[in-house]
Order: C-alpha cells, then structure tokens, then sequence
C-alpha cells in the first residue's frame, strides 16, 4: 500500500483524551496487515545510513518502534513514563498540549556517540518528541532525525527540535 492508501484509514477522535483535542487514531492501520507492514518498509527505508538504534515514545511509538527494526539494521530502545523501567534510569519533565508529563529511559540502553533516529506516530506540540531529544542528548547519543507518521502542522511542533524532522503525513 501508499501512503495515500494508509493515510485514509487514519481515524478523527474529536474530543480525545478531553475536550478540544482533535485524536489521530492510528489503530486501523495496525489492524490492516498489509497497511501496517507497507508502513514499516516505508519508514525504514527513510532511515539514514548508520542508524544504530531506534528511540521509541510511549506508546504508540513502541509499535511503530518494533514493526520497523524488522526492516531496518537497528536495535530498539523504549522511552516511558515513570516506574515502568527497571534499572537506573535519566528522567526529564515537559509540558504537552493538555498537562505535563514525564519520560525515563534506561541509562544503559543508549551509549555514548550512538546514533539514534527518534520515532513515534504524531508531531503535535513537539513537547514528547523534545522530552526524548533532550534524554538522548544528555545521555550522549547523536540524534540524527525524527521520523513520524503524522505531523500536525498548525502545532508547530517541529520548532521545539533541533534534529531534522520528517513526517510522512501532514494536517
């Protein structure tokens, strides 16, 4: 399938997780066979050359994370709210479009000089996406871009980030 194609199934969820927010359903694709595995070679083949590891946000992110690392040379580390990681674990705090929040990931999953592309479904207000940029960075890593599905474009999100962006789909 295109992008065009997989963009369709793509579902509006006004009022989601509270009023005001517009919710960009991705469950339809995961649940299309051939749409979820023509989206992972997709962003695979967007990665750059030399990517070592895969940097994936709670939680949809985690399952674009794993779908791609199975076309693509690259290991797979989470990023997730708190208690949820054993071991020692660097946190960062953030605002996003309706509260703060809190993303951890395990020291000892990114090393020092690593190049690591972050990843997850949607670009909004750029406050998770910079959240994982600024653990990644402080644990020494080279941030080499961010790849998402989709890109809310009124949000300016991208403005929050330093590496390059690419969104595969944009509103």
């Amino acid at each position: 399938m295109n992008l065009e194609e997989i963009e369709k199934l793509i579902e509006d969820i006004p009022d989601f997780p509270q009023e005001g927010i517009l919710f960009k359903n991705i469950t339809p694709i995961l649940g299309h066979p051939e749409a979820f595995q023509s989206l992972a070679k997709i962003i695979a083949r967007s990665l750059p050359e030399g990517t070592e590891k895969i940097v994936a946000m709670e939680s949809r992110g985690f399952i674009l994370g794993a779908a791609v690392v199975q076309h693509f040379p690259a290991g797979l580390v989470l990023v997730r709210k708190p208690g949820k990681l054993p071991g020692d674990v660097l946190s960062y705090s953030y605002d996003l479009e309706y509260g703060t929040d809190t993303l951890q990931v395990r020291r000892a999953d990114l090393k020092r000089d690593e190049k690591v592309v972050i990843l997850d479904d949607v670009l909004a207000t750029g406050g998770t996406a910079q959240a994982t940029e600024h653990l990644c960075r402080e644990l020494g890593t080279e941030v080499l871009g961010f790849r998402f599905l989709l890109e809310i474009d009124f949000l300016k999100g991208k403005k929050k980030l330093k590496a390059p962006v690419q969104s595969l789909m944009h509103c």
